[in-house]
């Protein structure tokens, strides 16, 4: 379901392997939604939060400081907007993940959707435009 396509390049191979990482997890989550055999996917819903959290971290970082190399003018709006996701990821509650798991995965996945095409299309390519 979530497949990393050309049109997500933005031709920088450090950044868009990052974001292919991201596509992954997001489909990752996808399939255990879809997967009728896990009945409790608790331990799933947090291993993949807890993974985004990581690994957005790191790419966030990665991005930065390319932006810094290439002398990126939009360097402070890219940061707020890392922030709000990094915010969003760990704001969940657990009880909530535990309690409402479908729903938690549905606005999880929705939320990764809005995020990878958006600010990926909106934001990041013109990160690659610069350079």
């Amino acid at each position: 379901m979530y497949e990393f396509k050309e049109e997500f390049r933005t031709g920088i191979e450090a950044i868009d392997k990052e974001h292919q990482k991201l596509f992954e997890i997001a489909d990752r989550l996808y399939n255990t939604m879809m997967n009728e055999f896990i009945p409790d996917k608790y331990d799933y819903i947090v291993e993949v939060l807890n993974e985004l959290r990581d690994y957005a971290a790191t790419h966030f970082k990665h991005e930065e400081e390319y932006m810094v190399q290439i002398g990126y003018k939009r360097l402070f709006s890219q940061k707020i907007e890392h922030e709000k996701f990094i915010e969003k990821i760990t704001e969940y509650d657990l009880d909530e993940v535990d309690e409402n798991q479908r729903k938690v995965i549905l606005e999880l996945l929705e939320f990764l959707n809005d995020w990878l095409v958006n600010h990926i299309m909106e934001s990041d390519k013109k990160i690659g435009m610069h350079s």
